[in-house]
């Protein structure tokens, strides 16, 4: 792999000339052949990742109710420009100027959610002080919901009476759930205008264990 200078300020710390990109071509088991492009700064080192398939993708959603055990260990790949949802509780997570893009499995993307509740839960407690009693309630809705979640990932060592969804919502076609029980689908016009696509350049990383 050889580093490329390219003609860009860093994003974090605006150095310029210190700016390099790296590409890899490698291969996801079941997904096929894609190159992983990094971008970094070696002033302050920052960098950004992510991977482009070898193959034309097109925009598409993804789904799998997640009822057993076994579905958990189903892999899944999310680029930084796909949107996660778990629509039973709520929750959406939208790609951001920093958003991530990773390789994991299912079990893997709800311990992402649980670490987002937790950081939520942080921050919904450091406004009980300054919040009326409308907004409080509001926010115990919003406790609730986090809370209840947590309760159903615990519960998903059997059969789950109270089953989750895990969607991805993609634009630009990079992301999928690798299980016989996924469905795919194309995003329609509505989602295609309102859905963000990520960061430019995107990040993408890969879990050391595939489970976080």
């Amino acid at each position: 792999m050889n580093e490329q200078a390219i003609d860009i300020p860093c994003p974090v710390c605006s150095s310029s000339g210190n700016v390099n990109m790296i590409a890899h071509v490698d291969e996801i088991p079941y997904f096929g052949e894609h190159t992983q492009v990094t971008i970094l700064c070696h002033d302050c080192g920052w960098r950004q990742t992510d991977f482009i398939p070898a193959e034309g993708k097109k925009a598409g959603g993804w789904s799998l109710v997640v009822d057993v055990e076994e579905k958990l260990a189903a892999r899944v790949i999310r680029s930084s420009s796909c949107t996660v949802l778990i629509p039973e509780l709520d929750l959406e997570v939208k790609p951001g100027s920093s958003s991530t893009g990773y390789v994991s499995n299912v079990e893997g993307v709800l311990h992402r959610f649980k670490e987002i509740i937790t950081m939520v839960e942080r921050d919904l407690s450091k406004q009980f002080l300054e919040a009326d009693t409308e907004e409080r309630e509001e926010l115990m809705a919003q406790m609730s919901t986090l809370q209840h979640m947590t309760l159903t990932l615990a519960n998903l060592g059997g059969p789950s009476a109270e089953a989750i969804t895990l969607v991805l919502l993609d634009p630009h076609g990079h992301s999928m759930i690798l299980h016989p029980d996924a469905e795919e689908r194309d995003l329609t016009d509505e989602e295609l205008q309102s859905l963000p696509v990520g960061p430019d350049p995107a990040v993408f990383s890969t879990d050391d264990d595939g489970s976080a």
